[in-house]
């Protein structure tokens, strides 16, 4: 399934948006959401035949070294937007790019989040003493174990066609690897996203989208919808990093996909998402 085009303008929206509310994202939420309509979707069902000319996608998130006996339907593109690991130590990395290479998929598309530790060379130094016991590591050596997938870190591939854009960062978050206050940093890492984008993967969710925690805060990013609303517009966007926010959601322009695998008790028990988009012309990945 795909999102209709909205007759809602998001530009009008936005412009009544103050930059100060970038920084409060409830509040931020309030003010949207009731400027414009969002309701919950479904995914494919695994069981239901693949149309003709449709490449299937299989979205997964937030495994969290925990895929031993995860059941994953079989596809054409997997997307896996980050978590993979408990702290990105390199055994995990091996472990998940072992079960990477189990899948029958043609094309696996990994991201990194918060949980990669290892992978983000400016915190790493810091992190690796809050959890890691200050072990060193070489970030490259590590990074360079995910043999068995396409990995994007601000950067897009080409697949059967579909232009796939992959960020780890999210705002600050309990202080892990690919936080960035919001406001500015963010925005610069949002603004290097093309165009012409059909899927985005990040590890946070934008704001209003599957962002909601348990607690009641919101932790997604106001400046990365506006982006997606106003600017990008991919038919697809694919993340995690919220458990407790499962599911699917549209905006009539966007599909917005939680693919958290681990509940909020760090179970595997959520499906992976699926969907379908009709094919485009056939490349090679970049």
């Amino acid at each position: 399934m795909g999102a209709k085009k909205s007759k809602c303008s998001f530009d009008r929206i936005w412009k009544d948006v103050s930059p100060q509310l970038v920084q409060d994202p409830y509040t931020s939420w309030e003010q949207l959401s009731a400027k414009q309509k969002v309701r919950k979707v479904h995914g494919v069902s695994r069981n239901t035949a693949k149309a003709e000319g449709h490449t299937r996608f299989v979205c997964l998130s937030d495994t969290h070294s925990k895929t031993d006996r995860l059941d994953v339907p079989e596809g054409d593109v997997l997307l896996h937007s980050g978590d993979f690991s408990r702290m990105g130590r390199p055994d995990e990395v091996q472990k998940f790019n072992e079960f990477l290479g189990r899948l029958p998929h043609r094309y696996k598309i990994v991201i990194a989040g918060n949980h990669e530790l290892t992978f983000d060379v400016a915190s790493f130094e810091k992190t690796s003493f809050r959890f890691l016991g200050g072990k060193t590591c070489d970030s490259e050596a590590v990074r360079a174990l995910l043999t068995n997938c396409i990995y994007l870190q601000d950067e897009a591939t080409e697949v059967l066609g579909f232009k796939i854009y992959g960020s780890p960062w999210q705002p600050e978050f309990c202080d892990w690897a690919f936080n960035l206050p919001r406001g500015k940093a963010l925005q610069d890492k949002w603004a290097m996203i093309p165009n012409d984008i059909d899927i985005l993967m990040t590890h946070g969710p934008p704001i209003g989208h599957g962002d909601l925690c348990f607690s009641g805060d919101r932790a997604g990013c106001v400046d990365l919808l506006r982006e997606i609303q106003t600017r990008i517009k991919p038919k697809y966007h694919v993340f995690g990093h919220i458990h407790e926010g499962y599911g699917m959601t549209t905006d009539g322009q966007t599909v917005f996909v939680n693919a958290s695998t681990c509940s909020y008790q760090y179970t595997p028990t959520q499906p992976p998402i699926v969907f379908d988009l009709p094919g485009k012309r056939q490349q090679k990945a970049k």
